[in-house]
């Protein structure tokens, strides 16, 4: 993990950003990461975490957009909630 700067978070992919989120939380609940070290990591974990908000809410929208036609009626693909009745 690099230290200081987050500026790297931008250019990751989901699966990236969640792969470093998950193990910011391990080695948090571990317990033995020093107090200031620790601080910058759940820093991170909060960057990472938004992010990864940010990269599910814009596939949400692209999802969105494939749905409908330009008039706006359903294209025949199914919702986001499954293939039943949402």
């Amino acid at each position: 993990m690099t230290e200081g700067t987050n500026d790297d978070i931008k250019t990751m992919s989901f699966e990236n950003a969640l792969e470093a989120l998950e193990k910011i939380v391990e080695d948090l609940e571990r317990g033995d990461v020093p107090l200031d070290q620790s601080i910058r990591i759940y820093e991170r974990g909060e960057a990472l975490k938004a992010h990864c908000e940010r990269l599910l809410k814009a596939a949400e929208d692209k999802v969105e957009k494939i749905r409908l036609s330009r008039d706006g009626r359903p294209v025949g693909t199914e919702p986001l909630g499954g293939n039943g009745e949402g």
